[in-house]
């Protein structure tokens, strides 16, 4: 079966903070994808995986006050990849110097990076505000004949950008088997199968202290709970990169990045989504 609910959320207010948290705490219940508005959010999953009390989220769970109303309705079973890039995954142009876009669309934009991925509702897009701050991040760095890790690879966008800067090996990890294989079709589809795509969590990349970049687009709890690690796999003097988090907690990321020898270098920020530059202290 290939049946979907489809719930629609509208808040009261609404904002893109609220819609973003709306969106992970389903994503931990099982949705799929989600096509967030101006008024609310709808959201989508598997027919046999619905529940009324999955779907409900009580909006104490929320940062603001907000009032929550849902309404779901079945929808039966269609091409939802090839539904989801037509309606609402467009190009988009990061930074003047990278555009993404999927094998589906025409009249694509001219950029020095050309991406195409065909996301199958997975995690980056280049739309939102931490993904394209992390390409700017890369962009603007030296990668030639560096070696990258990206922690939480999704789509294998960061990785994709990294390689086509010249870095001489990247590996990605991503936790989630669905997002590992998209991510893999995506690297062939960009010409770069050497790509290391490894699926797990961090103990993937146990064993690695040379890296020159580490790249973690995540969210702020698993970050702070796996930084220790992060920073054991890049060699002294070397980047990190993380986003995945609030402006707000850009203090907790530095208290947690100065305990594991990391100093800040810098941050950027977007609708209130933060990205920090983390170097490793030389020896």
């Amino acid at each position: 079966m290939n049946d979907y609910m489809e719930v629609r959320y509208n808040l009261t207010p609404c904002n893109e903070i609220l819609t973003d948290i709306l969106a992970a705490i389903l994503a931990g219940r099982g949705f799929e994808s989600f096509v967030p508005d101006s008024d609310g959010l709808t959201a989508y999953i598997k027919k046999e995986l619905y529940t009324e009390a999955g779907a409900t989220v009580n909006p104490a769970d929320l940062p603001m006050p907000t009032e929550i109303s849902m309404t779901p309705v079945l929808v039966e079973g269609q091409d939802w990849n090839a539904e989801w890039e037509k309606n609402y995954f467009k190009p988009i142009v990061i930074g003047n110097d990278c555009v993404i876009h999927s094998s589906f669309h025409s009249d694509v934009p001219k950029c020095r990076l050309d991406i195409v991925i065909d996301p199958k509702m997975a995690f980056g897009t280049g739309h939102h505000a931490t993904t394209s701050q992390m390409a700017e991040s890369i962009m603007a760095s030296d990668m030639k004949g560096k070696k990258v890790i990206d922690m939480g690879t999704g789509t294998g966008i960061l990785a994709l950008i990294a390689a086509m800067e010249g870095a001489s090996q990247v590996i990605g990890v991503e936790i989630d088997p669905a997002a590992h294989a998209n991510a893999i079709e995506n690297a062939a589809l960009n010409a770069h199968p050497e790509i290391d795509l490894r699926l797990g969590d961090v103990s993937a990349i146990e064993g690695i202290d040379d890296a020159d970049f580490l790249l973690a687009n995540i969210n702020r709890n698993i970050i702070t709970a796996d930084i220790n690690r992060y920073a054991a796999a890049l060699k002294p003097g070397a980047t990190m990169f993380l986003s995945g988090f609030y402006t707000q907690d850009i203090p907790i990321i530095v208290k947690a990045a100065e305990n594991n020898g990391l100093s800040l270098a810098g941050t950027t920020s977007k609708s209130d989504w933060a990205c920090v530059k983390l170097t490793k202290k030389p020896i």
